[in-house]
């Protein structure tokens, strides 16, 4: 049965929902949207274009301390999520793992319920590659991001279904098989976070919500990734469903306006500006449909040029870009419209894509369970709103009195630099030039009494207007908690002056980046964390064989001081056991496991299975009996000054070689 055909009404009832969504967030995040061009506007080191300068202002400095701020806060992170070479998140198991859980996961946040059923009407088009599942409630086939191809369905078992509990002497055995299955797993989120280019995605986020408040990160998405082996000499290829992310510019970003946090934010609408080569890919994507879009790009790009938009660039272009080649397409992530007679207590969560009023992508979310693939993290929480505050705007005001003071000492230098004459003219000839150079010559007029010409000096407070900067700046250390030493300045007072002095001063400073990194933890990692541990149970093309409870944590930088701490205890631990009485009692094996773990060492390539390990001690111990056989064969020689070079032994009384033993020359023997 080919899918039915998406009526005129239904086109029209999501292109009007879509487009009166876009206008209610575009409205509501207009204030937000001034912070945010203010904040790059200092960043830049741009004078808004509302600023009005004094007539007789000759200086238009514009002291940059922000854009060295962001830049340190910005250094600061990436050292600390960074350092390991990894993001810091973790997959363990729980405390308890006494029951044997298959495709199961347990988090500290509370569980994203799944879709209720959805009302039953025809979404696609013939020949869009989803024939026979024309009702929304039917399952669908996994939707990938940006013109990505879509990967295989996932397994049908409910991620929360539990089996039956383990039969007596089995908790030890789930224990085990519950710690490598949370091994594993992490091991196969780090590696696709490795090669989907996560890290660059995740450092742009991260720098947008130092700057403007709040970053934004999308997916995990599905995309079909080409394995190259060698066979026998032939090149073989194999293709395989691969999990990606986006980086989502805040600007492009429009949430649902009555959202305070993540959790709450029901629909959300991101705003692509495509040149007509992308909409031409979107074409040759079945999950688009393709006469629409020809109709679309054949009427002419419809992008205009937004208000913030139009401030960002000012400082490059005066005039906005011509959208004749480019267009703007809705993407909606969300509820459906709800029809007549339909059920007021079911949603169905939809993806839509429109572009000049025509709609040319519709999907249910295929996500188990149901999310919206937008993570959006603060820099600095804000409880009443979704959006953050970044650095950039807890220090506006102090950037403009550092302008202001740096204008006035410019100001002032210049006028108290130069002379400033008093000419009596009527003491001077008429008629002559009173352009002041060295050399000039004045004619008096004969008679005259008194001098002619004054020069005025005016103060100097240029020095004082320093001190209200530094004063400003200060302030301006407070305000973001980066102080000005933990990024290379220069001054060197008070506790600076000793290494340990600056030690302290340093792990206070980083108070504030770790409230930073904990946003990032709770609000990108761990939620991040979460969605690929869910991708992979639905859409994995391998054998997980995932037993017992596991729990995805993101511990920022505090998970490299904690595997540190546990390495040493684990390394004096192994100390205590090489202890014969202890070394019994000791699983030697997993003990070396867990040091390797801790270290950042994959444990396949360096330790030995069982049978290496006996082959291994075999070959040790056959060296060992051939050290003491060549000893014995030297007779046992040691160092003692026999056949050997060694430091000998001093003579002891009675001994034959006592020099108390030997009679003087003198006397006669008796």
């Amino acid at each position: 049965m080919d899918t039915a055909p998406p009526t005129p009404s239904l086109d029209t009832d999501v292109v009007f929902e879509v487009e009166s969504k876009f206008h209610a967030a575009k409205t509501a995040r207009r204030e937000h949207e001034e912070r945010w061009a203010t904040a790059y506007h200092n960043y830049r080191g741009k004078y808004d274009k509302n600023v009005a300068f004094r007539e007789n202002e000759k200086s238009r400095a514009f002291i940059k301390i922000t854009k060295t701020k962001v830049l340190a806060a910005y250094g600061q992170m990436i050292d600390a999520l960074f350092a390991s070479g990894k993001l810091p998140l973790s997959v363990s198991k729980t405390e308890v793992a006494k029951t044997k859980i298959a495709n199961a996961v347990e988090t500290e946040m509370s569980p994203v319920p799944s879709p209720p059923p959805s009302p039953s009407f025809g979404v696609g088009w013939k020949g869009d590659g989803r024939d026979g599942l024309s009702p929304m409630n039917a399952p669908q086939p996994p939707t990938p991001g940006l013109g990505m191809p879509q990967g295989p369905q996932g397994p049908s078992t409910p991620l929360n279904a539990p089996s039956s509990p383990p039969m007596e002497g089995e908790e030890e055995n789930v224990e085990d098989s519950a710690r490598e299955a949370a091994k594993e797993m992490e091991r196969l989120i780090h590696d696709q976070l490795d090669a989907s280019n996560s890290k660059k995605v995740i450092r742009d986020a991260m720098f947008e919500s130092i700057l403007l408040g709040t970053g934004v990160v999308k997916g995990p998405f599905t995309t079909v990734k080409t394995i190259n082996s060698w066979v026998d000499g032939e090149l073989q290829q194999e293709e395989v469903s691969f999990p990606y992310i986006e980086f989502c510019s805040l600007w492009n970003y429009y949430p649902d306006p009555d959202a305070n946090f993540s959790g709450d934010v029901e629909w959300s609408v991101q705003r692509h500006k495509l040149s007509r080569s992308q909409m031409i890919d979107l074409a040759s994507n079945k999950m688009f449909n393709k006469e629409v879009i020809r109709e679309v790009v054949k009427g002419g790009g419809n992008y205009q040029n937004r208000d913030f938009e139009n401030e960002v660039q000012m400082e490059d272009q005066s005039i906005g870009i011509d959208g004749s080649e480019r267009w703007e397409v809705l993407e909606y992530w969300g509820p459906a419209p709800i029809k007549e007679g339909d059920d007021a207590l079911t949603s169905t969560q939809i993806n839509a894509w429109v572009c000049g009023g025509k709609l040319i992508r519709l999907n249910q979310n295929p996500f188990t369970p149901y999310r919206i693939p937008y993570l959006v993290f603060p820099f600095e929480k804000n409880p009443y709103s979704l959006f953050g505050v970044g650095v950039a705007e807890n220090m506006d005001d102090f950037q403009k009195l550092m302008n202001g003071t740096t204008r006035m000492a410019i100001d002032n230098a210049a006028l108290s630099g130069d002379l400033v004459f008093d000419i009596d003219e009527s003491a001077l000839a008429p008629g002559q030039d009173y352009t002041i150079y060295p050399g000039k010559k004045f004619i008096r007029q004969s008679g005259m009494p008194g001098q002619a010409v004054h020069g005025i000096t005016f103060p100097n407070t240029s020095q004082q207007n320093m001190m209200m900067f530094d004063r400003w700046r200060q302030l301006a250390d407070e305000a973001t908690g980066i102080p000005s030493y933990s990024h290379g300045n220069t001054g060197v007072t008070g506790m600076t002056r000793t290494a340990s002095g600056m030690s302290m001063l340093m792990s206070a400073s980083s108070l504030n980046i770790k409230t930073a990194i904990k946003n990032i933890d709770d609000f990108l990692l761990e939620p991040l964390g979460r969605s690929m541990f869910y991708w992979n149970m639905q859409f994995y093309e391998g054998d997980l064989e995932i037993t017992g409870d596991l729990e995805i944590k993101a511990t920022g930088s505090q998970s490299l001081v904690q595997k540190e701490v546990k390495s040493q205890r684990l390394l004096s631990f192994l100390q205590l056991a090489s202890n014969p009485q202890i070394a019994p009692m000791v699983n030697m094996r997993n003990l070396i496991k867990e040091i390797a773990y801790t270290m950042e060492l994959n444990t396949d390539g360096i330790l030995n299975d069982m049978e290496q390990a006996e082959e291994q001690a075999r070959i040790v111990g056959m060296q060992n009996q051939m050290a003491q056989q060549q000893e014995a064969m030297m007779g046992g020689i040691t160092g003692n000054g026999n056949a050997t070079i060694g430091t000998g032994s001093v003579p002891q009384p009675g001994e034959e070689e006592f020099a108390a033993n030997q009679p003087p020359l003198d006397m006669p023997p008796q």
